[in-house]
């Protein structure tokens, strides 16, 4: 099971939706609302209710301009998509399991990371409803992926927590930095041929 975001697919929030709204990083940590993310990616807002909530002061914002800017900043990290590619022709099932909103069909569209995975575990999913770390992200995922054992199963995330999370759910864990990095630890584990 592959994060997405900073780990397959380069995430766009700290360069191009700050400079969507004209600030800097830190300017937008301190004005946007404290849990609209989050409410987001557990799937409790849409896309536009999102958006209406994004600020803390209440200021208007172009839910279609900042989706928009958020396509074309998608793209895979370099040697990602090859690497997934391996795992996949090596003959093993490969799976998102993701901290995202709905604009996770967006990454598909730009992208067509389905061509590698199958998009499993989604935090704004009604059947996942979680986020990692916690243990009901694991064990709702586990379930989405038909394993028959925690231990049959690998994340992959850029998140150390997440890889903890992962670690005391029974999973494999690899905390990834780079293609080269998580190439040589794949292949240890003789999941690339």
């Amino acid at each position: 099971m592959f994060d997405v975001m900073d780990t397959l697919v380069r995430d766009p929030f700290r360069t191009t939706m700050p400079a969507f709204f004209g600030l800097s990083f830190a300017e937008l940590l301190a004005a946007k609302h404290p849990t609209a993310w989050i409410d987001f990616e557990l799937g409790r807002l849409s896309h536009e209710e999102f958006c209406a909530s994004f600020f803390t002061d209440g200021r208007p914002v172009d839910a279609d301009g900042l989706l928009a800017a958020m396509r074309e900043a998608y793209e895979w990290l370099p040697g990602q998509e090859a690497l997934l590619a391996r795992a996949v022709a090596a003959g093993f099932s490969c799976h998102a399991a993701s901290n995202y909103p709905c604009w996770h069909a967006t990454v598909e569209e730009r992208l067509g990371l389905s061509r590698h995975l199958r998009w499993t575990a989604v935090s704004c999913y009604p059947h996942i409803a979680a986020r990692k770390p916690s243990p009901a992200f694991f064990a709702a995922a586990a379930a989405a992926a038909g394993a028959g054992s925690s231990s049959e199963l690998l994340l992959i995330d850029d998140v150390l927590a997440n890889c903890e999370g992962a670690r005391s759910a029974g999973w494999q864990a690899i905390h990834f930095s780079s293609s080269e990095q998580l190439e040589a630890e794949l292949a240890e584990l003789g999941v690339l041929l």
